[in-house]
Parts: C-alpha cells; structure tokens; sequence
C-alpha cells in the first residue's frame, strides 16, 4: 500500500470504492443519522452499486444472507448507531450458524463524543462498544477510529467474508470516520484467494479403501457440499462407487433427492429411508456436516446413527467439527469440494467398473423409499379445506418450476418442506436452519431474487413468521421485486402448539392466534394487508385451486401473495426423533402409520 499514489478521500469513499473493487453490487439497510455520510457517498456510486432501503434492519441482513447463497458472492447491509445496528443481530446470528456471509456496516457515534454518553453510544464498559454486542455472531469485527485506518479495516473486512467457513463480518465506522478526509491509498482488490484446500491425501485413500470394502456405506452430505460448490463432484463419486446418498436438513440440494442414489433428508423430520440408511450402515462419510440435533435425532443412539458401532469417516473445513458431536474413525480436515476431487482420482485408479457389492443394500434402501413414497402419496390428493399439509406441499411441487427457488420461513411448515419438498438443484431450498430465525424467508425471498432476477422466487411462511416482518411488502413494491408469498395459514405458532400437544396434555397458552376472552380463532385478512402495501394477491378457498393461484402469482411477474388455509391438527409423521432434556421424546411412529394404512 505504501508504494500506490494516495489521494484526499472520506472513508466512505473509501469504504464504497472498495465494495466496486470486489464487485458488491447492493447494500440493503435502512438510513440513520449515524450513517448519512456513507448515504451520500453511496449516491454518488450509484452507477455502480445500488441501495435498497427497506423498513427494518433484520430484513436487510436476511436479503443479504438470501442472496450470498444463492450466488455465493456477498453483498453489504447499513445500519445506524444504537438500535439501528441492535436490530441486525438476529440476522447476523442466523448467517453466523448456517455459514452465511455478508459485510454488516454499522455506524457509530463520533470519535470525539466517546465516552460521553452521547445518542445512542455503546459504551457502558467501553467506549464505542457496538461490536461487543455482535461478538458471537460475526467472524470478526473491524472498527477504524481515524481515516487513514479505513483502508485496511475494509480490505481485511471484505478477505475474511469468504476466507475458510464463510461468514459475516463487520465494518463498524463513527461518524466522523465517514466524512473526515485525508492522504490514503485506496485499498486493492486482492486477486481471489484460495483457502480451500483438500484434506491429507493418505487419509483419503484410507477413506476410500474403508467405503470400497463396506457392506452397508452412505454418504451424508451436510451443507458444507454446497458452501464447497462441490455437488457435481458427490455426485460422480456416489456413481463411481454405487453408494446411497442422503442429506442433511441443512444439505438438502446437495444432491437431486430425484436421482436413484439419493434416499432423502436425515433427521427429526426426515424421510424413512434416509435414516434407515444412516442408523444401519456400517460406515458412514460425512462431508461438510456438523451433526447437529435436529438432523441426527438428538444424537440417541439407533434412531439416526449408531456411532461408534458405524465407523464415521468425516471430512469438513472446519476443525472445531470435527469430533464435535460423534468420535470419527477418520477425521480429515480440507474443503468438501477438493476432497472429493481427490477421492474421485483415487477411485478411478483403483477400480475398472461401478463396483457390485452394494447392490442388495441399495435394493433395500429402494423398498424403503417405496415405502415412504407411497405413504405421503396417499395424502396428497386430499381435497380437504383446511387443506392437508401434504396435499399443499403437493401443489407447489407441480407448480413450481425446476429452476424456482423456495425459500421456507420458519415454524410448523419448515418441517412438512424439510420432509415433503425434493430439492433438485443446489441452493434451490434457502432456509434458516441453525438459529431458526423467524422473519428469515419472508424476508430473505426478496435478497434471492435480487441473486437470480430470471429465477421465479416462492417463499413458503407461516402465519407466525410472515407476520415478523410484514414490512416486506412495501419494499418489493418499491422496489418492483417480483416474487411470490405462500402464506399457510394454520392460526398459530405451530410447532411449539404441537409441543404443548405432545408433552403438556394438550394445554395451550400463547400458541393459538385468538381473540380474549372468547377464544375465536384470529388473524388479520392477509389479501387485505397485501392490497394496503399494493400487492396483489389470491386467497384459496379449494384445494384444486392451489395450482392455479401458486403459478397465476408467478406469472404475474411482480410481487404477489397467495393465503392458504392450512390443517392446524396434523402433524408430520416421526421417522426419527427430537429430544428437549429432560423432557421425553417422541417415538417413531411412521411404520405403525404406515401399517394402519395397509402399506405393510
């Protein structure tokens, strides 16, 4: 830096021609005092880079989360000083557990008015003291106090988005910091740095000759296959080695949950022949996994894995996951993609034709999925109103393109997508999966359009979680950002009714949405609410009109809402398990199920 020629610049300036350099092409965030300075350097950049303001903080991070994964590349959001910046953290704390990236710029007060207490300082124990609060919840946190620190701070920002394990991180700026100007070299946009290395080339082979010679293998592909653009490389190597497939919650995508090796989603809500193939196998190579709860059914023993009767080989680029949760037999540390890029070499040379010895067990599996195919298939022509979960789930599977992206809120419908929804192609499914932040899809749905504009982009939200963030509708359309709302109307908070069902006798307090004291169920008019923001949209009273409302809303090609009601009373059948220590959990119940429906 010290040999480029320096000019006279504000480090908003230098701030927003660096987010050029990289190629950041939108800020999402809402306006401030605190931040009017880097407002007006934003303006005269507008060429280049355009701002979209939305009507509160938290939406702007779940756009900018939303639109990192679909195109993996990061964008900024901009917040102001106190509350401005306090109502990021739920979406800063949602990218953080799904290894999400985006640049949080957040203002603060003046330099010269630290330690006074001024407007909205954080300063109880230190002065200027925002990022203490983000600590958790962002990779790092860069804060520079004079201007000719900018350049650094924000160069070393916008590396360490993608270094490793993707993930936000902010530029905390004082106002002043903004406005003053001095001598400074702009920063350069670094040449693409590659930190995602393969793992030890002789554990791998190890890794392969364990897989070669099992009888029952499966790969499990966790989220890291995706983050990894490593999804044609699974792929080949389950072909190569004729071995299932199954995923994550979070991985879903990973692979085509339509392609023949494929057998599902793992986990709490997953599918009957995806954990049937983990708990069974005898050994097991996770990619990019972090074996989380509610994909492995709390960790007990035989529901979704059996460890360490299985031998678990497992490979992420992260170390701290590696033995984390269960004790791998082989714990490699490299990236996902490089990884299989060297498995898949090794393979080539070591073997002529698609190995044989695990025909019978993927016959198995095959029955298995059969099975479960045929059980959610007797559901899904239900023209019951309320309608049935599965026959919704049904109608947005013929009606949504295979290039759509779908992105779930969170609540009881998060569970019916997670279980029902085949992911065909990679980060078609955005979801908040870690943090399980509510708001995240109604909101995010408008950042993964702005990713993929030639994309048709569906969000599935429950009542509970459209209503966190409503506001949405003004900005797609201010904006004219052409997507699509499906909001299942159930009059709950769903999931946690259905705790209270499950473990508390049925007694609810909070869950239902009714009117006091006479206990009527309530919501507002959610087309009324559509048509106040300018939305046009389509209430179902009939299940055969699901089809026809989801893709007239898609056609339409501008922002559009579509209210289903939705059975508040069934519930996904359990081929694994969840457990809330010390509370108990559920049994499986999807044999008896299946078996009371003559399937067995």
């Amino acid at each position: 830096m010290t040999d480029q020629k320096k000019e006279l610049m504000n480090g908003a300036d230098v701030i927003v021609g660096h987010l050029k350099n990289v190629g950041m092409p939108y800020i999402f965030g809402v306006c401030g005092h605190g931040n009017v300075g880097f407002l007006d350097s934003v303006h005269k950049a507008s060429d280049d880079i355009k701002f979209i303001s939305v009507h509160h903080e938290q939406t702007a991070g779940f756009m900018a989360d939303a639109y990192y994964k679909v195109r993996h590349e990061p964008v900024a959001t901009l917040t102001s000083c106190g509350p401005g910046s306090t109502n990021l953290v739920i979406s800063l704390a949602a990218a953080m557990a799904d290894s999400s990236a985006f640049l949080a710029i957040t203002a603060n007060v003046p330099t010269g008015q630290f330690n006074r207490n001024p407007f909205q300082e954080t300063g109880h124990h230190f002065q200027g003291d925002f990022p203490s609060v983000i600590k958790p919840y962002v990779k790092r946190s860069y804060q520079p106090t004079r201007v000719d620190m900018v350049p650094l701070a924000v160069k070393q920002a916008c590396q360490q988005l993608t270094a490793g394990r993707p993930g936000p991180v902010n530029l905390d700026v004082p106002l002043n910091v903004f406005v003053e100007e001095d001598e400074v070299s702009a920063p350069l946009a670094d040449a693409r740095i590659n930190s995602r290395s393969s793992g030890n080339p002789a554990l791998l082979s190890e890794a392969l000759s364990l897989l070669l010679n099992a009888g029952r293998p499966v790969i499990v592909a966790g989220q890291g296959v995706l983050l990894g653009e490593a999804t044609d490389a699974l792929k080949e190597l389950a072909e190569l080695l004729q071995i299932p497939v199954v995923t994550s919650p979070n991985g879903k995508g990973a692979i085509s949950e339509r392609h023949p090796l494929c057998f599902g989603t793992i986990g709490r809500n997953g599918t009957y022949s995806a954990n049937e193939a983990t708990k069974a196998a005898d050994v097991v190579l996770s990619i990019g996994f972090s074996f989380d709860d509610r994909a492995t059914s709390s960790w007990i023993d035989g529901y979704t894995f059996s460890i360490p009767k299985t031998k678990l080989i497992q490979i992420d680029i992260d170390p701290t996951e590696l033995g984390r949760n269960y004790p791998p037999h082989l714990g490699i540390l490299g990236d996902a993609g490089a990884s299989l890029d060297v498995m898949i070499a090794k393979a080539r040379a070591q073997i002529s034709s698609a190995p044989q010895s695990t025909r019978g067990w993927l016959q198995k599996l095959e029955k298995d999925r059969d099975l479960w195919r045929r059980y959610q298939g007797s559901f899904a022509k239900s023209n019951q109103v309320p309608l049935r979960p599965e026959r919704l789930m049904d109608g947005l599977a013929r009606s949504l393109p295979d290039n759509a992206i779908l992105a779930s809120d969170v609540g009881v419908h998060h569970n019916w997508v997670v279980q029902l929804w085949d992911t065909i192609r990679p980060r078609q499914l955005l979801q908040s999966w870690g943090f399980a932040a509510m708001g995240y899809a109604t909101s995010g749905i408008l950042g993964a359009k702005l990713a993929a504009p030639d994309r048709p982009c569906v969000c599935v939200a429950g009542d509970g979680s459209f209503l966190m963030t409503p506001h949405v509708l003004a900005t797609a359309r201010e904006y004219n950002i052409p997507v699509v709302w499906v909001v299942w109307n159930n009059y709950a908070y769903g999931s946690i009714r259905d705790l209270q069902h499950g473990l508390f006798g049925g007694r609810e307090l909070g869950t239902s949405f009714e009117t006091v004291p006479d206990g009527d169920l309530y919501n507002p008019d959610f087309c009324a609410l559509a048509a106040s923001f300018g939305v046009d949209s389509i209430k179902v009273t009939e299940a055969d009109q699901v089809e026809d409302a989801i893709l007239h809303a898609i056609a339409a090609n501008r922002p559009f809402l579509v209210e289903v009601p939705v059975d508040r009373d069934i519930r996904p059948v359990g081929s694994g398990t969840w457990a809330l220590p010390p509370l108990p959990h559920h049994e499986p119940n999807f044999l008896a199920q299946a078996r009371a429906l003559g399937l067995l």
